[in-house]
């Protein structure tokens, strides 16, 4: 899928495929250098994580292992519930293992803050966080991340994972809708 294939639903390109896959390049360069000599639990959050874990992942050059994790921090509508519930935990256990966790985008960070103090509770050697994309305007919490692609507007974005009614997550760059899409 391309922005030719949106027809009139796309507003704006914030982020292009070819930017991203630069950053994810000098992203990966930075995680080799800080965790050379050590091997490397990632976690990828879903589902709007997939595509940066891959991309990132296939740019290291880190031994690795990968594990998923899927949460959820919103009740029956879209305001949150202020409980997180983990809807997919991990396969493997991070005691004692360097782990990194790497999401699509950072709003409020409120479930990534909840969710990194559980894994360090878990007994994680470390946890850090590398994000393909971050909101400072829409933070609720102060939450260190050690690795950002690009900080952008606090706007609904789509594409490289992240979706609206689970369209567009496949457009390989990150743009804005027209108005007239959430209208339908």
């Amino acid at each position: 899928m391309d922005a030719t294939d949106m027809g009139n639903d796309l507003k704006e390109i914030l982020v292009t495929a070819e930017d991203m896959d630069r950053r994810l390049g000098e992203m990966a360069e930075q995680i080799d250098r800080d965790y050379a000599g050590r091997e490397l639990l990632i976690v990828g959050v879903l589902r709007g994580a997939v595509m940066v874990m891959a991309d990132l992942s296939r740019k290291l050059h880190t031994p690795i292992e990968m594990d998923w994790m899927a949460v959820s921090s919103y009740g029956s509508g879209t305001k949150s519930s202020g409980v997180v519930r983990i809807l997919k935990d991990l396969d493997q256990d991070v005691a004692g293992r360097h782990v990194l966790i790497v999401e699509d985008i950072i709003d409020s960070g409120l479930t990534l803050s909840w969710l990194k103090a559980n894994l360090q509770g878990r007994g994680a050697a470390s946890v850090n966080i590398a994000t393909a994309l971050r909101k400072p305007a829409a933070a609720k919490v102060d939450i260190d991340v050690a690795y950002v692609g690009f900080d952008i507007p606090d706007e609904f974005v789509v594409g490289y994972g992240l979706d609206y009614a689970e369209k567009y997550r496949n457009l390989p760059f990150v743009g804005t809708l027209q108005p007239h899409v959430y209208s339908n």
